[in-house]
């Protein structure tokens, strides 16, 4: 840059003035250098008096370099104690990286497609590929620790590429055993809640019914309209319906929606004993609560839905989600230990899916519904791998929310996109 015309403090002040966004973009670190050096002795900085003819100089090089007002600080302290700036020669020692940028881009894709998973159950989904799927591209990262996929999230290039469950009210209604179920181990117990989808302008959203089994974590999803016994009822028999196990106890929350005389009467016909959590036991249901945070919400966001859309939204679970969930989406399973003191802790330790955890359990096949067998469901464990469902899924969640994002006001389109695209 040219500006050796430029050589008073007045000048500096008028061209500030009229200079707006201008900015000098040196071919180099080393010519920026060589142009502070030059500027600091045109103006004589060092000898100016006034603390406010400093101030102008220093604003110019630092509009000029784009430098920080601390960068540009330090480097006038160096050149008064050095007499002149010279790029710094010394090389940090680095280690080797073992993980390539092809493998941050697996990480990328694989939390893209999971929505962004923990580091435990990412990391079982990159042994699940390769093993499993015979993924060659993932045999780095299969041995990955924990620790260390935080740290490629946290890289330049994973940064670069990635871009309210409401409870129901307790009611009075002396229907279901007011206990916390005990399975013992066996599958079969489910757990289930309500998610509402947010009012608009005094409209209801669509409500999303969660059921959880205990031991698998077997997660089935449905959505409804409203929770009124005329869409309930053939919603949860179908739900009940989706899992491959026989169903044993169905507990809930005290909210009248399942605590009803219609919903006893299904269960009865199905031979299922119902429950409900105890007053002042708010852990009681905590399995599926957490279920509509780390799943409703993180693929279906906070926003508005209209009611219309329950029965397409229940039909991209019963196609998509559910599939992913329960064959594709590693879970963690907690290891209990109990202290001298007699006081439980929680590990989770352990990392599988749920169609794992029911087929490696101890006499999985005695649990299995009339006409289900591992083989059949094998078949749609292995038929396609983790990424590739997931990235099928999230395909179909996008072409789900751009159908009914028209209808939302523009304040909402955005949260739409980013519930349906974005990483949490």
């Amino acid at each position: 840059m040219n500006d050796s015309h430029m050589v008073s403090i007045a000048q500096l002040q008028a061209f500030k003035k009229v200079a707006g966004n201008i900015s000098f973009n040196g071919s180099s670190q080393k010519e920026k250098y060589a142009w502070i050096e030059e500027v600091l002795m045109r103006f004589r900085y060092f000898s100016l008096k006034k603390k406010k003819d400093k101030s102008v100089v220093k604003d110019y090089i630092r509009q000029m370099t784009g430098y920080s007002d601390a960068q540009t600080t330090r480097l006038i302290r160096r050149k008064k104690k050095r007499g002149k700036l010279v790029l710094s020669s010394t090389k940090r020692n680095k280690f080797p990286r073992r993980y390539t940028a092809e493998d941050i881009t697996l990480v990328i894709e694989t939390d893209k497609a999971h929505s962004r998973l923990s580091g435990k159950a990412t990391k079982k989904i990159f042994e699940r590929e390769h093993d499993i799927f015979g993924n060659t591209e993932f045999a780095r990262l299969k041995d990955i620790s924990v620790s260390h996929i935080y740290n490629l999230r946290d890289t330049r290039q994973y940064t670069s590429h990635t871009l309210f469950f409401t409870k129901t009210k307790p009611t009075g209604v002396p229907i279901g055993e007011r206990r916390k179920p005990d399975p013992q181990g066996q599958p079969g117990f489910l757990r289930i809640d309500t998610v509402h989808q947010g009012d608009l302008e005094g409209e209801k959203g669509v409500y999303h019914i969660n059921i959880v089994d205990e031991v698998t974590q077997w997660e089935i999803v449905g959505a409804v309209e409203k929770i009124s016994e005329y869409y309930l009822q053939p919603l949860l028999e179908d739900l009940i319906a989706q899992f491959p196990f026989r169903i044993i106890n169905f507990h809930s929350d005290n909210g009248s929606e399942y605590i009803n005389h219609v919903v006893a009467k299904l269960l009865n016909k199905l031979l299922i004993t119902q429950t409900k959590s105890r007053s002042r036991h708010c852990n009681d249901n905590a399995l599926v609560e957490g279920k509509n945070g780390s799943i409703i919400r993180k693929h279906m966001g906070y926003i508005h839905i209209p009611q219309t859309y329950a029965t397409v939204i229940t039909k991209f679970y019963k196609e998509h989600l559910n599939v992913y969930l329960n064959f594709h989406r590693p879970c963690g399973f907690a290891t209990t230990t109990i202290s001298e003191k007699g006081k439980q802790k929680k590990v989770y330790n352990v990392y599988r899916t749920p169609y794992d955890a029911l087929k490696t359990h101890l006499n999985a096949k005695n649990f299995l519904k009339e006409g289900i067998t591992f083989e059949n469901l094998d078949t749609i464990a292995y038929e396609k791998s983790d990424n590739e469902c997931a990235a099928l899924m999230q395909k179909a969640k996008a072409v789900l929310f751009t159908n009914f994002s028209k209808k939302l006001p523009f304040t909402t389109k955005r949260a739409v996109a980013i519930s349906g695209s974005s990483l949490d």
